[in-house]
């Protein structure tokens, strides 16, 4: 029988379990020094050492960095549809209203003409997803945000490490949140992080997270428990020394698959751009699903559709664009497959990869 190859695998080894143990044995295992050595060496590797905020989730990160950053009701925060349904949602959970704009068909990230036209005197901000572990056009929507006087946010959840123009991803908005997920380039088996442009935005995070409080029971502000524990950051402190070398493997996986993949578009990467490749995402303009199966059923080669339904279109946030057209977005939808690019994959699962998608693209799923 032929191993299936499974789209994402999560490399959990002896030294997180170690490290777990540490924290167990150390008998405090709620937030305390794991935690904050992890947020000091996360800022150091990732973001240039801006003040980073850890907290439970990328959820939580970007719910709160929003909140720090004073988004709140009455205001407008510009995303992307295509994308995970965390980043429409952390706006509404504000209390502010998510407008949804296109994206253009290179990156699948914002469209910044899309974005300018959507801008109006409620927009607070703009808060592109560097999607798939490519950027977003920053040098285009720096610009927008800067001509209309709003705010920049990013949601870096799947971009570790990416960068434009050499300037790392997390250090062109007012705040940034990576994920911590398990399947993520990195993990710490939940979690998410905040990147602060300042320090005051990092401080009203750590009250967020923390109940509004920063010394026991002087709350000053309605909170949230959004900690991280320190036997999370233990496991984030080891991955984030393993990080590099695996995205290295994932962009030479990558690379492989540019250069022998027939019958599918190939992601392209932008001038002055690093892409990540949290995801290796494919176009199959006919019979997508299709082809996903076959590659499934018949070769045993795992992959992911993300996102199959737009956000404008989910009925937890379709009341907030009522008769919305993103035909970019739809064709996305209906088009996008990403197959496997995790450094786990071995010489050998490139070339099946590589011929399974092949002989999938000439029978015409």
């Amino acid at each position: 029988m032929t191993d299936f190859i499974p789209p994402a695998k999560p490399l959990i080894g002896d030294q997180e379990r170690a490290a777990v143990d540490r924290v167990l044995r150390s008998g405090m295992v709620a937030q305390g020094p794991e935690v904050a050595a992890f947020e000091s060496e996360f800022a150091a590797h990732f973001v240039e050492g801006r003040p980073v905020v850890a907290v439970n989730s990328g959820t939580a990160g970007l719910h709160l960095g929003l909140l720090a950053s004073g988004v709140g009701p009455g205001d407008e925060v510009i995303v992307p549809s295509f994308t995970f349904a965390a980043t429409g949602n952390s706006v509404a959970l504000t209390g502010a209203t998510p407008v949804f704009v296109d994206i253009e068909p290179e990156t699948f990230t914002l469209d910044p003409a899309a974005v300018e036209a959507a801008v109006t005197e409620r927009t607070k901000g703009i808060m592109p997803v560097h999607l798939y572990g490519h950027p977003a056009r920053m040098r285009e929507l720096a610009e927008v945000a800067q001509r209309h006087g709003v705010a920049l946010y990013e949601d870096a959840a799947q971009a570790h490490g990416a960068s434009l123009d050499g300037r790392p991803v997390g250090t062109f908005g007012t705040f940034a949140m990576f994920s911590l997920y398990p399947t993520k380039n990195m993990t710490s088996g939940e979690g998410g992080m905040i990147a602060a442009a300042d320090e005051d935005i990092a401080r009203r995070a750590r009250l967020l997270r923390n109940q509004g409080m920063e010394r026991q029971y002087e709350n000053e502000l309605i909170g949230f428990n959004a900690r991280m524990t320190d036997i999370h950051a233990a496991i984030g402190r080891v991955q984030l020394t393993k990080v590099d070398a695996w995205t290295a493997t994932r962009r030479q996986n990558a690379a492989f698959l540019d250069a022998n993949l027939e019958g599918v578009t190939v992601p392209p990467v932008a001038d002055g751009a690093v892409h990540v490749y949290h995801q290796y995402t494919v176009r199959v303009p006919e019979d997508r699903d299709g082809f996903v199966r076959a590659l499934r059923e018949e070769h045993a080669v795992g992959s992911g559709v993300y996102y199959p339904i737009p956000n404008h279109r989910l009925p937890s946030l379709a009341p907030y664009a009522p008769g919305l057209d993103l035909p970019e977005t739809e064709r996305a939808a209906r088009e996008v497959v990403s197959l496997p690019v995790h450094p786990s994959l071995r010489a050998a699962d490139l070339d099946r990869i590589v011929a399974a998608v092949a002989a999938v693209a000439r029978a015409g799923a």
